[in-house]
Parts: structure tokens; sequence; C-alpha cells
């Protein structure tokens, strides 16, 4: 993931000077994740092999996701693995919360595997969850990141009922990429979520986020950063996507920075709060910071 700036855009040939992976002191590192396996969580940072994970675990920070570390769903930008996953683990919550203890978190992120073969979709270990880190953290702060239920909006309601600080949930690409990137999810059904969170939890934040560098153009990015807004969304994170291992989509183009900075600018004027917009921002690449609008 570093040498050899290629000419801006060009597909391939090397990965450019900006996108050198940002690395932590390998003692601090080491010593998040132990914590971590020792209390027996998973974490996004690693399932989703996460360019940041040496610079977050070195600042003792993660995000933990929920529902054991194998998705129902195959997202072909996506490295967490996919297949038939376990029933959820009912010591969960109290491991996360434990985790966040140990940790000393402030704001913790949630997210999760998407688990279509469950009648709630998961929302209940969400649920389960947040109790568990207010009863440990009282003064706790969470962002969740979900799934789309499939468009079920009874799990939805009862996620947003447990009153997250923010509600996320990605809606990953353009409009025009979405079956090839994530064939077993959709664009419209994503924008419902959003819009539901919207207006039946107002006073969460409602939060997504886009991948660049997929093959889509400066248009598509501002049509969806403006749906986004249309939607509801006070944040939005903007990253470039960077492929997981040869099985996964192609890389098509490497965004530069100058670019990124265009799209802050862009979701600002369509009229959203808050814009997060660089090479290496992740969902909840520093999310607490995200969370100050």
């Amino acid at each position: 993931m570093r040498r050899n700036r290629p000419e801006a855009g060009r597909r391939h040939g090397g990965v450019p000077d900006w996108l050198k992976v940002k690395t932590g002191k390998a003692g601090l590192t080491r010593r998040t994740r132990a914590l971590l396996h020792d209390c027996g969580v998973h974490t996004v940072c690693e399932a989703a092999m996460c360019p940041n994970i040496g610079e977050c675990f070195n600042c003792g920070t993660a995000t933990f996701m929920l529902l054991g570390d194998v998705c129902t769903r195959d997202c072909r930008f996506c490295a967490v693995s996919h297949g038939d996953p376990a029933p959820p683990d009912p010591e969960e919550p109290g491991n996360v919360a434990e985790a966040a203890a140990r940790l000393g978190l402030r704001f913790v992120v949630l997210t999760c595997v998407t688990r279509d073969d469950l009648p709630d979709g998961g929302a209940g270990q969400f649920v389960a969850t947040m109790a568990a880190l207010r009863e440990r953290l009282p003064e706790v702060r969470i962002e969740v990141l979900t799934s789309d239920f499939g468009g079920d909006s009874a799990p939805l309601d009862a996620v947003l009922a447990a009153r997250p600080t923010v509600y996320n949930h990605n809606v990953e690409t353009v409009r025009r990429l979405q079956s090839a990137v994530r064939p077993q999810a959709d664009y419209e059904r994503s924008l419902a979520v959003l819009r539901h969170a919207a207006a039946h939890a107002p006073e969460a934040i409602v939060k997504s986020g886009l991948m660049v560098g997929l093959g889509e153009t400066r248009q598509e990015v501002g049509e969806a950063l403006g749906d986004l807004a249309d939607a509801g969304c006070r944040v939005v994170t903007i990253g470039q996507y960077l492929r997981p291992s040869p099985a996964h989509l192609p890389v098509e183009r490497y965004v530069t920075p100058e670019e990124f900075a265009l799209y802050e600018r862009m979701g600002l004027e369509r009229g959203l709060a808050r814009v997060v917009s660089g090479p290496f921002v992740r969902s909840s690449y520093h999310a607490a910071e995200a969370a100050e609008i």
C-alpha cells in the first residue's frame, strides 16, 4: 500500500504516496489487540483489514463488531468473511462493555456483520450492548452502524428507541454502482432507512458513508451527497476504496486529497452539517470528533 505515485486518476500502476499506511507504536498496538482478544470481542478494525488499525489501536480505541465475525452477505468490497454465522453470543454485550471500560472509552462505536438469518436482523444485540455499556459507563456516548435490516422498520425502531447518540447506515457507493458493489443491498432501501431514522429519532445524529475510487464520477458523488442530505443525514464520511484481496473489486482510481477536499465542500453546499473526507477516512474514523456538530 505504498510506493510509486501514479498519474492522477490512473487505474493500477502503483499506489500514491498519500496512501502510505499510518502506523502506531508496536507495543501500544499489541497491548490494545491483546486487551480486545482477552475480552473476547470482535472488531471491524481487524475483520475488515482497516488501514487505520495501527493508528487507532495505538490510541487505545477500536470499533466493536457485534454478532460474530461471519456475514450473511457477500459485498464485493468487504474483507469480512461471509457464510453461515453462529447464533448470537449472549455474553457479547457484557464483553463489549468490559472492553470499553478497560480502554477508558467515552465514545463507543458499534457495528455488526449483516445477519439476514435472524428474525430481528440482530437489533436485539445492539439494544442489549447499548444497555450494558450504559450500565458500566453511565456517561458514554454511542454510535451504532447497522445493516438495512432488509428494509424492516421494526428492528430499526428497536435500535432507535435505545437512543444512540449517532445512527449510522452506509450507502457505500453511488446509485449506479450499487449492484456491482453491494448486490444484496439497495440504494433506495438504504436511503429509506436513513430517512426513517431522521424522522423517528430526531435527537440522534444521522450519518452515512461513501467509498470513492470504484468508478464513480464527481457528478454522481454530488448526487449521492444531495440524496443523503435530503434523507436527513447530517454527517457523511468519504474515503478511498482499497482492495482487500485479488478476489475483491479492483480500485478504478486513486482519488487525490484535493478531490476529497472538493467533496467536502460539495457536501456542505448540499446542506450536510459535516463531511469528513479524505483518503483514509472510514465510517468510524475519529467518530467522536465527527459527532461534534
